[in-house]
């Protein structure tokens, strides 16, 4: 076979994979239309037909998709394809060609999101989304900042170094998990208000055990007392449905390649409009784009195919359905904590409320190290999970499945966890 040949034929079976697969999603959705979210999530044939759109390896058990989450098959084509274009002419087709395309990727997050484009910015991760605000907002020496300890180790890194640099006071407050209610989250976070407290973090939904926040309630708490509220949406966006109006927030930031299903390296931040002429920008924009969304996006020479790909994530997330997602998420979690939460010495540590988790679940075994307990798991079965230790508060396995996880290997994890806990010990 020659060079062309090759190319063609390859060129055929991806064409025909593709279509093969976008059919068989479309005729799983067709044939749900109608049935509540909780049924579906049951549904095998449907998630079936959903795994079929992914190129996943089968020879591990990837329960780490809180990390960073596989795209379709089709969004990385569709990213593959605008890099072939761009990488034509490069000035010509990068910024005369594909750039204008954001515009729709940012009109397609504005709403899903559910608020107006102007108030979107795209940006590479949630890290960068919430430093932009973090280090963008007016703040003096004595200014106190209010979050937790369990808020992302990035975001707290960027207040100590505001710290450092501006002299603001970083105060952290500690919660149990699962926390026993929504009221109880905000209540902890009024009562370390103070005089001086201008600004207050929180997490939409912790990425440690997945807690989720009363997001609305915080931040309605804080416009009345003048305090800016920064809400981190890394998890959420994408892992369970909801709005704008259902947080009411001014700022907002998330990652696009965890639940959306995004290219890897893209994210949103959301600033409501009348608040983004006092943020200044990360990388120095123009003083006429003082009021201009887009001054967030100014980051000097990027490619186009990441973002422009976003809108291909968007499609397939849609065609699935958020409750129907969020469903199915809380169906795996369910499945494996249900099953070992009666063992020894385990600890469910994420709430079993659906107001309060979704996708993430976390186990604690007493007489364990959760580093050695990952790295058994990953270096004799490949199962890979994260660990994640507070100390002093709670050690243990992250677990978050997705999409295109099967019944199978939520059970594998299930039935090795079982063996061990029930051993007491690692085998040797």
């Amino acid at each position: 076979m020659n060079r062309r040949s090759f190319f063609g034929r390859s060129a055929g079976i991806a064409a025909a994979f593709q279509a093969d697969s976008l059919l068989r999603a479309q005729r799983a959705a067709d044939a749900v239309t109608g049935r509540a979210a909780d049924t579906v999530a049951r549904d095998e044939d449907f998630w079936f037909n959903v795994r079929h759109a992914f190129t996943v390896d089968r020879n591990m058990v990837n329960l780490n998709n809180g990390g960073v989450s596989p795209a379709p098959k089709i969004v990385m084509d569709t990213e593959i394809r605008y890099l072939e274009v761009e990488n034509l002419s490069p000035s010509y087709y990068m910024w005369n060609v594909l750039d204008p395309g954001v515009e729709t990727v940012r009109r397609r997050l504005a709403r899903t999101f559910g608020c107006d484009p102007e108030e979107i910015a795209i940006t590479r991760n949630a890290s960068e989304a919430l430093e932009t605000v973090q280090l963008g907002l007016d703040l003096k020496a004595g200014d106190e900042v209010l979050t937790t300890n369990q808020d992302y180790p990035r975001m707290i890194t960027t207040w100590k170094q505001r710290a450092r640099r501006d002299g603001i006071v970083l105060k952290q407050i500690t919660f149990p998990v699962p926390a026993p209610s929504l009221d109880f989250l905000a209540k902890r976070i009024e009562e370390n208000i103070t005089p001086k407290t201008k600004v207050i973090h929180i997490c939409h939904i912790t990425n440690l055990t997945g807690q989720i926040f009363p997001v609305k309630k915080i931040c309605q708490m804080g416009r009345e007392r003048g305090i800016e509220v920064i809400v981190d949406g890394a998890h959420a966006f994408a892992q369970f449905p909801f709005k704008h109006e259902d947080l009411d927030c001014d700022y907002y930031g998330t990652s696009l390649h965890k639940w959306v299903l995004a290219p890897i390296g893209t994210g949103m931040l959301y600033v409501r409009k009348w608040k983004i002429p006092k943020i200044y920008p990360m990388m120095a924009a123009p003083e006429s784009m003082a009021d201009n969304i887009r001054k967030f996006e100014e980051i000097g020479t990027h490619p186009a195919s990441q973002r422009d790909a976003i809108t291909e994530a968007l499609n397939f997330h849609e065609s699935i359905g958020p409750e129907r997602k969020a469903e199915r998420f809380r169906f795996l979690r369910k499945r494996w904590s249900n099953r070992l939460r009666e063992l020894p010495g385990v600890k469910i540590l994420n709430s079993e409320d659906p107001e309060m988790s979704c996708a993430i679940g976390f186990i604690s075994v007493d007489g364990f190290d959760a580093h050695k307990l990952q790295a058994y798991l990953w270096e004799k079965h490949r199962i890979w999970t994260v660990a994640i230790a507070m100390p002093g508060e709670f050690q243990g396995l992250r677990v978050t499945p997705n999409v295109y996880t099967t019944l199978e290997e939520i059970d594998t994890f299930s039935e090795v966890m079982e063996g061990i806990i029930r051993k007491g010990s690692l085998p040797a």
